[in-house]
Order: C-alpha cells, then structure tokens, then sequence
C-alpha cells in the first residue's frame, strides 16, 4: 500500500486525510488569508524532497561526474534531484533513502508486467542458462514472430529490432526506400524516438530526413497536405494516441482521413504503436478497425528486456529477405537476443492474454474516470486524458485535442503534482504520465484517486489563481 513508505510532515496517510493543516494557504497574523502562488507551493515541496531524499542527492551528484546530468536517459531527470531506484517488486518500487512507492510510471509503459513477474523472470534465467549471443536463429524467435503476427492482424510479416526509435528509423527508411520518395510527415508532439521527436521545439538532433510536420486531430488539414504533397511524401508516421504529447487520442475521423488519403496518394502509412499496441488484443489500430501499412512496435512487448520491432504488408516487408534479388539489408547484433526473445515470447503468449489486455484496459479506464471524477466533484482546474492503461494528468480547463492545447498548463502545477505524489509514496513522470501495470490492484488504484483527490483540496485554488 502507498502507505508502506513513513509519512513525512504534510503527507497524507493514503485515504486523502492531510497530516498537518492545509498547505496552499497561510494564516496571516492579522488580515485575510493568502493564496500562495503554484511557484512558492512548488519550492515548499521541492525542500521536503531534498530533505528527505538525501542519499539520492547524493548519488546524483556523485554521478554527475561520469554521467551528463547524472544519467543517460533525459526523460528520467526531473528537479531537483530524481530518486535513485535499487528495487522494484510487483507494483512497487524501492529507493535509496529506503522509501517505498506505488510504481504508476512503470518505465513509460516498458513495466506492464510490473516488477520481477514469476514467468519471464523464469523464462529468462532458462535462456541465460543456455546461452546469451548465439549469433544465429532461434526457436523462441520463431515463435515470438508468429505469436506477434497474429495478434496484430495488419503485420504479415515482422522484424525484430532493439527499441522503438530503431523500428521506427528502419519503417520509414523502408518506405523511402520503396517509393522512391524522401519526405516524411509527422505530428506535432509525437515521439518516435529520441532523434525522431516532434514533442517540443528543439529538433536539432533528430535525424535529417525532409519532414513536414501538421497538427494533430486535423483530419482536412493532413488530407489536403498528404494530396498536395504526394509526389514528395515516401510514408505518414503517426503515434494512434500521442504518448509523449500528453496523452492525446487520435480520433477515428483523423485517423481515417490519414487512412483515406495515404491509400488515394500512394503514400504508406505507418503507425508507430511502441505503447498504444497494448491497449486492444490487437493494438488500437485493431480495436478501431484502421489498418496501416506498415507497424512499429517497442516497450513492454520484450517482457522487461529491450525490444522493437516492425512488421507489415509481405510485399513491402520480403524487401528484407536475403534470398531475393537486390534485397534491403539490415543488420543488428541484438535484434534477436536470447534475452529479449525469451521473455517476449512467455509474456505475451502466456500472460498478457487478449482477457488480460482487455481487463486492463477496463481497470485503466476505471482510473481515469475515477480521476476525472473527483476533479469534476471539486470544480477543480484537472482534467485526465488518455486510453485504457496510459493517461496524464493536465492542469487546465482548456479542451485538449493536439499538442499546442498542453501548454496551458502551468510548469509549476506539474512540479508540484509530481513531488506531492512522490512524497506521498507514489511514483509518477513530472508531465502527469500515469501508466497501470498488470500488478496493481484496486487497493492502488483507490489510493492513487485519494491521494490526488486530497492534492486538489490542498491546491486547486492555487492552480485557478495561476491560469487566472
């Protein structure tokens, strides 16, 4: 329970009960009483972290000497210092200061299977036993491949790679390579990837292919450039749901003008499922019945180990096949390690079951509403967008159907959400990112709605004051 870890002054106790008097307000001596601002509640916060963190502080800047910023993951950072994690058991998570959290982040959406699940831990330590760069095919990668290929009713065929950015980086360099045409067209605030990412203004390190990039959910705006540019466009990458972009589901208007167009202007259309392929058996491309030309996928899908892939049409994917003529090639040392191979296949034939993937997303769905819900009970300024187990919180009052909507929400807000929940034993991303594991039960997730409905009573009027 989210209240394993020792309650610090101004925790709640996991039902929503505050431990001391109200923060976002201070009794003045004489006069009435004072909102303070998001930023002053955010520094508060950030005070009571370091103070109560100090081996992760610590660590973190004994590691900024080797590692730029302390890490070598970007996403990972957040101020003023990220915990350092030693454990993860189940749905929890362990740090160094010996606090415990109920894990809602699960390595943005890699940790469905939660932490050290029976069996691909089991499955693992058999393919370790036999052996890890055996530099051949294998069985299990046979089987992965079928397993994959006919759950997701689209791919025919598939290759493997060793994360979501390379299956996305070979799926539009396969496009191009096939129609002859170099341009790519994206989506404000998608991410594909770390040298393929359109989630802010800064693209200097993204790779230099000639993209155009268009607004999200404009389903006339993207038809009429797919028409005008056809003679230019190799292929339209689109994420079905924008993950990094806040959680934003495409809708199936968008989606199908995407469809409609790219069939009429022979251009290949790619959906990058690396995380909305686990909320339907069949990837939400199957549960919204939208079929792309191509598929990439990543995350979760090696059970916990790295993993890509992307597959297709057979005409455009046997480009790859060494027997024929002229044949494409691609190369990677670990697309099929033993590793990887192992505890994909246990994982997905064997736990996450289409049931399973369709009680999740039910469970996912119940979370959200039920963060929704107390939002709407307190007329607080919160709004929870998402699908089934992927979702993130925004602190605004503005519709959201693309990437420019987000940014009305206040920089404070996020700060203050994310260390309140982690002071409180929850383990959630700076920008909102809340992710629903196959370890959580109800006892979570109504620990989580408390919490943040006792976050809202402490602070929804701060949050009003700054969108003022």
């Amino acid at each position: 329970m989210a209240g394993e870890r020792p309650l610090a002054v101004g925790r709640t106790d996991g039902t929503g009960n505050v431990a001391e008097p109200e923060r976002g307000t201070e009794q003045m001596t004489t006069g009435p009483v004072r909102t303070r601002s998001l930023e002053e509640l955010a520094a508060d916060a950030a005070a009571r972290y370091a103070a109560a963190n100090p081996l992760s502080q610590a660590s973190f800047e004994r590691s900024t000497n080797y590692l730029p910023g302390a890490d070598t993951r970007t996403v990972n950072h957040y101020d003023p210092f990220p915990v350092t994690i030693v454990r993860g058991e189940g749905s929890r998570l362990h740090d160094l200061d010996g606090h415990v959290y109920v894990d809602f982040l699960n390595d943005y959406t890699a940790g469905l299977y939660g932490h050290s699940n029976p069996a691909i831990r089991a499955a693992i330590v058999e393919a370790a036993g036999k052996g890890l760069t055996l530099g051949g095919p294998s069985p299990n990668q046979q089987e992965f491949a079928e397993l994959i290929c006919r759950r997701f009713p689209s791919v025919d065929r598939l290759r493997f790679t060793n994360s979501g950015t390379e299956a996305n980086l070979m799926a539009v360099s396969l496009a191009r390579a096939v129609t002859c045409r170099e341009g790519v067209l994206v989506f404000d605030g998608a991410y594909h990837g770390g040298p393929l990412n359109f989630t802010g203004p800064d693209r200097r390190l993204n790779v230099p292919f000639p993209w155009m990039v268009a607004d999200y959910n404009d389903a006339e705006s993207a038809r009429s450039l797919i028409a005008e540019r056809a003679t230019e466009l190799a292929c339209v990458l689109v994420e079905p749901m924008l993950a990094g972009g806040g959680c934003i589901p495409g809708t199936r208007v968008f989606l199908n003008a995407l469809r409609d167009a790219t069939n009429r202007a022979g251009v290949l259309l790619i959906f990058d499922e690396v995380q909305t392929s686990r909320l339907a058996p069949g990837g939400l491309q199957g549960a919204l019945d939208i079929h792309a030309d191509l598929t990439t996928f990543g995350k979760y899908l090696g059970g916990g180990a790295s993993f890509g892939a992307f597959g297709g049409r057979a005409d455009l994917m046997d480009r790859f096949d060494p027997r024929q003529e002229n044949h494409l090639s691609h190369p990677g040392t670990h697309n099929n390690n033993s590793l990887t191979m192992a505890a994909g296949l246990v994982g997905l034939r064997d736990v996450f079951t289409p049931d399973v993937v369709r009680r999740l997303t039910v469970r996912g769905d119940a979370l959200r509403a039920a963060l929704t819900g107390v939002a709407a009970a307190r007329d607080a300024p919160a709004q929870v967008t998402g699908r089934g187990s992927i979702m993130t919180v925004h602190f605004q009052r503005r519709p959201i159907r693309r990437r420019a909507d987000v940014a009305h929400t206040p920089m404070a807000a996020r700060d203050l959400f994310q260390l309140e929940m982690l002071l409180a034993g929850f383990y959630v991303a700076r920008r909102g990112f809340v992710t629903v594991s196959l370890a959580h039960d109800d006892e979570d997730c109504d620990a989580l709605v408390a919490e943040f409905d006792a976050f809202l009573g402490r602070h929804a009027a701060a949050i009003d004051a700054a969108l003022a």
